[in-house]
């Protein structure tokens, strides 16, 4: 497997109009704002996607970019292990954002909370839920060990198992016919459009 390369929020914005930019976050995340001509493919789907990512690789070079950068350098290391070489945006839309560079929200959208704030309320809510029902069940005080002990390990591996099952929930998964849409545009093919 090959290290995926990296191009910072400049690189990108000298580049964009000759790359093939896949947005990995969950579509609430990508409706709260995208680089411009973004492809939402969320990183489960990747695997799924691959064909598609394929067609578009091999017309031009491809750009995987997150909110931090953490999932697209998966991404990246999940398609270089397929033949697939593609570049990560370096500080993700959070950096691209900071840096005053346009991002563009889909029409009627609503914006959703991102993956990071949803895992900390998520995370939060189950230590206080634990502390306040060990109050009269000691045994419940192991649900917060528990959700630190997730914490720690998701820090020690880069990882995050909260996040893969927050990504399974409704508000976080792609409509159908949007995701459909979008690898039909990424693989050449004539659809309504990318879901973009």
């Amino acid at each position: 497997m090959t290290t995926p390369t990296a191009l910072t929020a400049e690189q990108a914005g000298d580049r964009l109009h000759e790359l093939t930019v896949i947005d990995v976050r969950t579509p609430g995340e990508y409706a709260s704002g995208h680089l411009p001509g973004a492809y939402n493919v969320p990183l489960d789907h990747l695997d799924a996607a691959l064909p598609a990512i394929k067609a578009a690789a091999d017309r031009g070079d491809l750009l995987v970019v997150c909110a931090s950068g953490a999932r697209s350098s998966r991404a990246c290391a999940v398609l270089a292990a397929h033949g697939v070489a593609a570049a990560t945006l370096t500080g993700g839309t959070d950096t691209w954002r900071q840096l005053g560079h346009d991002v563009h929200r889909p029409e009627g959208a609503r914006a959703a909370w991102t993956m990071e704030r949803q895992v900390r309320m998520t995370a939060g809510s189950l230590v206080l839920a634990g502390i306040a029902l060990g109050r009269r069940l000691p045994g419940a005080r192991l649900l917060s060990a528990g959700v630190a002990g997730g914490l720690v390990l998701s820090a020690l591996t880069d990882t995050c198992g909260m996040a893969r099952l927050l990504a399974k929930l409704p508000h976080n998964r792609p409509k159908a016919g949007d995701l459909d849409t979008t690898l039909a545009a990424l693989a050449g093919r004539r659809a309504d459009g990318p879901a973009r």
